[in-house]
């Protein structure tokens, strides 16, 4: 499913005009999907009351065609105009023909009767502007999104639904108006926008539902941004054959752990073997086997010569290639550790140009490229690079405020720079690719914030990869997974005191459910539609 910004979503309906489907077709199909999510949302609409807060544009256009189907469907319903409407307008006049009572801001100076309607109103529905904010909310606006805070305030049981965007929170860079305020339900129309899936505006919109307005497929074809889902996830996993044996599902090398981290490669290795990889074998120091291998009983290993116990020594790098023959997935990094002879090791086994299985490189071995200037002209393999931000941050020497701010351009810039595909974690991690694709994830779970979790997700790549994968489908499908098993821990315990262990049982399961195509956790997006393919 593509992910557009404001000016691509004007594109693409005006491809869909050039293509037989008119504005206005569109705006019909908007309304009703709205009024149909509104009616899910509330139930039997009897003597409900709803207010639709009424924009100028085709937004407010949107928003009166809601109107109408609610109140045909039994409920009480008023529109409030924050400006006047076009003149002549179709949609307008079919709404009050339908009984929805209509009042506007200009005969309401003082507000007071947004005040009444909001007082008594069971749900709220957010038409006014849509992707259209390009300055900062002020004059009626301002006041008007002042009084719908307030009402909020009062009134916990007054629900918002938003009609493409919240007011306020802007399409494209996902920035808030401090007025804006936040929706229970976003409804995308069309396609979800990357101010949807990007903080701080991602946290105002509330549970996203992504509503088929009758787009003919094809036209986002320039678009490439792309939000991972269910389907594509499902049409990705690799195949388990009846007839197959360990050796169908590939060897994965993860060489991590040092004296202070041992549970990262217990975490890789075992997220490894849960997402199917046939072989699992841990690089990591000679003295640290007694303590890894009890708790960790699938994997082989190979036992790396140390500078001081628990440390990796230069001399590993040697061990390390020739155990490789073999092997169809590295991963290198998880905890590791940043003593120089272990950074040595990392950078001999990268930039030696001896041939490499494809990699995943994590925490220390990205830390150790960062380390050295010219490590992107002496390493052309295919790899996957997994940093959070502050990873990010060494490794494209950008500031971290930058970072934060601009996560898809500086995933993009990366990748493009560096010819490696990189995963960019953090809410709604981006999985950005060389050639200017990314895809993003759906989940925002807080309960992943924590220690180890990015070892999980390491070891979920390596383990697909292993199987055949590329490295971007081997990538997203991680982020995917990972995400999955972060929300069905999440269902089971709370977002606060999940640990990253909690992840390795939920991943077969979730591989499990995507076969079986059903789900008992509730994901982040609700999708109307499936993506449109060129």
């Amino acid at each position: 499913m593509k992910v557009v910004t404001a000016e691509q979503m004007r594109a693409i309906e005006s491809r869909s005009e050039s293509a037989g489907v008119s504005t206005d077709a569109l705006m019909e199909n908007a309304g009703l999907a709205v009024a149909r999510c509104a009616r899910r949302q509330l139930g039997a609409l009897t003597g409900v009351r709803v207010v639709v807060l009424v924009g100028p544009g085709n937004n407010g256009g949107d928003g009166l065609v809601t109107a109408r189907h609610l109140r045909r469907w039994g409920a009480r319903v008023a529109a409030y105009l924050y400006r006047d409407r076009p003149p002549c307008d179709s949609k307008l006049d079919a709404a009050a023909e339908a009984g929805v009572a209509i009042s506007d801001a200009a005969s309401d100076p003082q507000l007071e009767r947004l005040e009444d309607l909001l007082a008594s109103a069971h749900l709220v529905i957010d038409a006014i502007l849509g992707t259209g904010r390009a300055r900062p909310v002020t004059g009626v606006l301002a006041r008007i999104l002042a009084k719908l805070g307030d009402a909020r305030k009062r009134s916990r049981h007054l629900r918002l639904l938003a009609m493409d965007m919240p007011t306020g929170l802007d399409c494209d860079s996902a920035e808030l108006d401090a007025l804006c305020v936040a929706a229970d339900v976003t409804v995308a129309l069309g396609f979800p926008k990357r101010g949807h899936l990007a903080f701080p505006g991602a946290g105002c919109a509330g549970e996203l539902e992504v509503a088929d307005i009758g787009i003919p497929p094809g036209l986002d074809c320039d678009v490439r941004l792309e939000l991972m889902t269910r389907e594509w996830a499902r049409s990705n996993l690799p195949d388990r054959r009846a007839d197959s044996h360990k050796g169908s599902y590939g060897r994965a090398m993860v060489a991590a752990g040092s004296k202070n981290f041992l549970g990262a490669a217990h975490l890789a290795a075992a997220a490894a073997t849960r997402v199917g990889a046939g072989l699992v074998t841990v690089a990591i120091p000679e003295s640290l086997i007694g303590a890894v291998a009890p708790g960790l009983v699938e994997p082989t290993y190979v036992p790396l010569p140390e500078s001081s116990p628990g440390v990796v020594s230069a001399d590993a790098a040697r061990i390390l290639l020739e155990s490789l023959d073999g092997y169809s997935a590295l991963l290198m990094g998880c905890g590791l550790g940043m003593a120089a002879q272990t950074q040595a090791m990392v950078r001999e086994v990268l930039l030696t140009g001896r041939d490499l299985p494809p990699a995943v490189i994590d925490a220390d071995g990205l830390n150790a490229l960062a380390r050295t200037p010219d490590w992107r002209e002496r390493w052309t393999r295919e790899a996957a690079l997994t940093p959070h931000p502050g990873e990010m941050a060494r490794l494209s020497r950008d500031s971290a405020e930058r970072i934060g701010r601009e996560r898809l351009d500086v995933a993009l810039e990366g990748a493009a720079r560096w010819n490696k595909t990189v995963v960019l974690k953090g809410a709604h991690t981006i999985v950005a690719h060389p050639d200017g694709s990314a895809m993003i994830a759906p989940f925002a779970n807080p309960g992943l914030a924590t220690a180890g979790s990015g070892d999980v997700l390491a070891g979920a790549i390596a383990g697909l990869l292993s199987q055949g994968l590329s490295v971007a489908d081997a990538a997203s499908l991680g982020v995917y997974l990972h995400g999955l098993a972060g929300d069905a821990a999440r269902e089971r315990l709370g977002d606060a005191g999940m640990i990253a262990s909690d992840l390795l049982p939920e991943l077969p399961k979730s591989i499990r459910r995507l076969r079986e195509g059903g789900s008992s956790v509730t994901q982040a997006v609700v999708y109307g539609q499936d993506a449109h393919g060129c």
